[in-house]
């Protein structure tokens, strides 16, 4: 992607698939903010009474519904479909066609079996089923956390009164009214204004609300829309205030819009969808392997190539992890089930392995770091010391406007304590007002004391009120307001530079400052004006944070102990993002702001990005920039974010986060929801991820490796055995037994160290551990066919039912061992136990497989009971299997560093 110079020019650039505002919305933004208010009913033929009926009807017939474009849940039969897809299931679904040809179509009729079929078709069925069934429950408990917003606007249409209407029937023209509480329905260039704050906290992470003025921008170079400030934009809230707007944008046209097209369709594969296509395929490829192989030596050492190739197909479903796609659901269900009992929707299943293999969380401060909540923070006199005189001050100008209070005073009013001491509406009088204004950027109260004299009490911007003080003064005790016996300074050069630097100092530190100062007259006529506001006693400062929430910390911390580095993309300035990083425990090293990053070319900003935690005035497609060059560096990225800004992000990312009070097209973006708003919760979440996926890899390199040394034995054992070393329904029972020995490894636990790090997918880390560790079996195997043939004679076709039943308990009692060899770096039974459910099946497993050729249905299965005698042999044999498997997996951590 191409950056260029200035978020202007991002914004223009024409493309829908960015998710940038197409050229033509911009410049009517651009140009209606310039233009006065005769020149903007002219160009979008409408009138300060607003349009007619017949207008309406030829703009929606042209325009359309304002709504956005944006992804819901497809429906249930699609989302069904959908968890069929999937590699290995393709895989099962094509042998079980071929095995139903072969066993079904073309057998002779009292050689029919079904048994491959349904045993096939179960796996599919179960692994598909809970796939749709989980995925499909967390997408409904998704779409009712939709928010319910308040869709209509108050509309002025000709003919008609004011009248309220559903926002999506808005068009380019319509007259609308604005007040608190109200969101914005479309992009709107203001005609009327008064005290209106807006929040676009949603749309650039900024956390204080805007001040918005119908004035004119005039002309002015390289302007980003989201910079001008007599455009409201679609899906902001109005704070305080009121204000009469025209509509310019609708729909998709909107800025809102543009970010909604843009995460629209098919999302980019995600870590785990990589990892799992490329186990896939490995396994696929070592079956085209020893599938042929098998099916010529037999054929050319038998001569009988119909049997031949019934034993090929016998092979192919030995050496297919049939249980692959059931396990990696079950395994993925377990954990979000786990993850929903901490109040977390899973959206999506694969998110839980990819938040386990995430190794940088890129995340919002908004909502996510910060409480997203202006409180009070500082309350210093003149000299910088925390004094609650200060407050009590701003506590009585604000308890007594009459204005809408704006988010700095319903800080200040948090302080109930402050009422009650100071007797704030019995000893002080509100006798007059002056309102606030965007020229003065201030607003005063003027108050009646016991003793008759009149008080004036003004708060504002810091260079605005300097200029309206002559004094300061320390406001001295705490308890009363004695400004008689309080000491007063002169506001001279040296008292305005300690003014200055302590405003510049809390700045730095994040917080938005205000000063309060105060006059007192003796009583006189109730005339107070601007001109009042002079010669003005200067109190103090108090200073404004929406502060970091007090989760974040050890949170992070507890991330940073699993590996997982943290960045921060804000679209808030820098200053406040290093304060909170700062509170938070984020290395603040260097800061990249938007602007910089448009200079850069995608290989610079993917050199900068390993030294960088901050990057600030971010737009919303330069986080999903940032985004996608991580995942090319080979990162797993998760982001987590709340606004519109960050639904780009929140798509592109391997794990998108969000929390139940996002906008609904951010929560529509994420895979994981959060119902609280408690950080630790991601922790939790990356233990669970990568505990599932140790699970899931636990069961391929156990499965993958085991069915590669079946095979190996199978290839060697057709070459010279007079008969087959197992028949297909011996290797489709072995397989049935060990596959329900595996389906207890969900409830398996994994060893800390391997919680520790962030894990990945690795196909050559599971060909390596199959061509090392699959063998292995095959020696012990080897030794089995020694015994059956020279000790116990089964060596002439009419002996091969004692040779199989022989080969059968080893074989799969040698599988179901490797279970607890495989599980862990450790040495089994000794330094780590599996959990209880494991040991209970494969125990029970073994029983059963020991118990088959003694049993009513071994004649069935054509198998026999065994001497007494070979147990002993039995018993060495898994012994020794067991004791040289301990040390090629010694070696094998050694020499590369690597189990699970």
């Amino acid at each position: 992607m191409k950056i260029l110079a200035n978020i202007n020019r991002t914004i223009r650039k024409k493309t829908t698939a960015e998710g940038n505002l197409d050229k033509l919305s911009e410049n009517r933004l651009l140009r209606v903010a310039e233009e006065g208010d005769q020149f903007i009913y002219t160009m979008l033929k409408s009138s300060e009474h607003g349009l007619s009926p017949s207008e309406v009807a030829d703009r929606k017939k042209k325009f359309g519904f304002n709504e956005i474009a944006h992804e819901k849940a497809a429906a249930w039969y699609i989302q069904l479909f959908q968890a069929f897809l999937n590699p290995f299931i393709g895989v099962l679904i094509v042998l079980a066609v071929v095995s139903f040809i072969i066993d079904v179509m073309i057998a002779a009729p009292d050689e029919r079996s079904y048994k491959t079929v349904i045993v096939v078709g179960v796996m599919v069925m179960l692994s598909s089923l809970l796939r749709f069934w989980q995925e499909y429950s967390s997408n409904r408990a998704a779409e009712s956390l939709k928010s319910m917003v308040k869709t209509t606007a108050t509309v002025l249409r000709q003919g008609k009164e004011k009248a309220e209407i559903n926002i999506k029937d808005l068009v380019p023209g319509d007259i609308v009214f604005l007040s608190a509480g109200d969101m914005i329905p479309a992009d709107c260039r203001l005609m009327q204004s008064k005290d209106l704050f807006v929040s676009q906290s949603m749309l650039t992470g900024e956390s204080l609300p805007l001040e918005k003025r119908a004035a004119q921008s005039g002309k002015r170079k390289k302007t980003s829309p989201l910079e001008l400030d007599n455009i409201c934009f679609m899906g902001t809230n109005v704070v305080s205030g009121t204000g009469m707007a025209i509509v310019v944008n609708t729909g998709n046209a909107t800025y809102f819009g543009a970010i909604g097209k843009a995460i629209t369709g098919k999302r980019a594969e995600t870590s785990f969808d990589k990892g799992i296509n490329k186990v896939s395929w490995l396994l696929i490829r070592f079956m085209m392997v020893m599938v042929p192989l098998v099916f010529l030596v037999n054929g050319l050492t038998k001569g009988d190539w119909f049997e031949a190739l019934l034993f090929g197909i016998s092979v192919a479903v030995g050496l297919t992890p049939e249980m692959l796609p059931m396990i990696v659901t079950a395994n993925l269900a377990k954990g979000a089930k786990n993850m929903s009992k901490r109040k977390v929707i899973v959206k999506r299943l694969n998110a839980i392995q990819n938040i386990g293999a995430m190794d940088v969380l890129c995340t919002d401060k908004t909502g996510t770091l910060t409480m997203d909540k202006i409180v009070l923070e500082r309350h210093l006199n003149v000299f910088g010391d925390e004094d609650d005189e200060v407050m009590k001050w701003a506590y009585l100008n604000s308890f007594h406007q009459t204005g809408l209070k704006n988010l700095l005073d319903v800080a200040v009013l948090e302080h109930a304590e402050i009422h009650s001491c100071i007797n704030a509406d019995e000893h002080f009088i509100k006798i007059d007002e002056i309102p606030f204004d965007f020229q003065r950027r201030r607003m005063s109260v003027v108050l009646e004391e016991k003793n008759g004299k009149h008080l004036l009490i003004c708060k504002g911007a810091v260079e605005e009120m300097l200029e309206h003080c002559s004094h300061a003064f320390d406001p001295g005790e705490d308890k009363q307001l004695h400004i008689e016996n309080d000491k007063i300074v002169p506001m001279d050069d040296a008292m305005r530079k300690i003014v200055l630097d302590t405003s510049r100092k809390l700045n730095e530190e994040g917080l938005r400052v205000l000063l309060v100062a105060i006059k007192e007259d003796d009583k006189r006529p109730l005339t107070y004006s601007v001109s009042d506001e002079t010669n003005m006693v200067l109190t103090g400062f108090i200073g404004f944070l929406d502060p970091a929430k007090p989760s974040a910390k050890p949170a992070i911390e507890g991330l940073q102990k699993l590996g997982v580095n943290i960045k921060v993309l804000t679209g808030d300035n820098e200053i406040v993002t290093k304060k909170i990083c700062r509170d938070v425990g984020i290395p603040v090293n260097h800061i990249l702001l938007g602007r910089e990053i448009e200079l850069l070319n995608d290989e610079q900003l993917t050199e900068k990005l390993d030294e960088t935690n901050i990057m600030a005035k971010l737009s919303p497609m330069q986080k999903s920039r940032i985004v996608k060059l991580l995942q090319t560096k080979g990162h797993t990225v998760g982001f987590m974010g709340d606004g519109i800004n960050d639904a780009a992000a929140l798509r592109d990312a391997d794990v998108g986060i969000s929390v139940d009070t996002a906008v609904d097209i951010a929560k529509e973006s994420a895979d994981i929801i959060l119902l609280e708003k408690d950080l630790m919760v991601l922790r939790k979440g990356v233990i669970y991820g990568r505990r599932t996926f140790g699970n899931i890899i636990k069961y391929i390199k156990m499965t993958a490796s085991s069915n590669f040394g079946n095979m190996f034995s199978m290839l060697g054992a057709s070459a010279f055995l007079p008969f087959l070393p197992m028949l297909p329904i011996h290797l489709l029972v072995q397989n049935l037994l060990y596959d329900i020995s595996q389906t207890s490894i969900p409830w398996d636990s994994m060893d800390e160290d391997f919680i520790e790090k962030p894990q990945k997918w690795d196909a050559s880390g599971i060909s390596r551990f199959m061509l090392f560790i699959g063998p292995i079996s095959s020696i012990f195997d080897y030794a089995t066919f020694a015994v059956m043939w020279f000790v116990f004679k089964a060596n002439m076709p009419g002996h091969q039912s004692l040779f199989q039943s022989g080969w059968f308990i080893e074989g799969l009692l040698s599988q179901t061992l490797i279970v607890h060899m495989i599980r862990t770096r450790k040495i089994p039974f000794i330094q780590s136990w599996a959990a209880t459910p494991v040991v209970a099946l494969t125990s029970l497993i073994m029983l059963i497989g020991i118990g088959i050729p003694f049993s009513p249905i071994a004649s069935a299965l054509k198998l026999q009971p065994l001497p007494l005698s070979y147990f002993p042999w039995l018993i060495g044999i898994l012994a020794g299997y067991c004791v040289l498997t301990q040390l090629v997996k010694t070696w094998f951590i050694k020499r590369f560093n690597q189990w699970l």
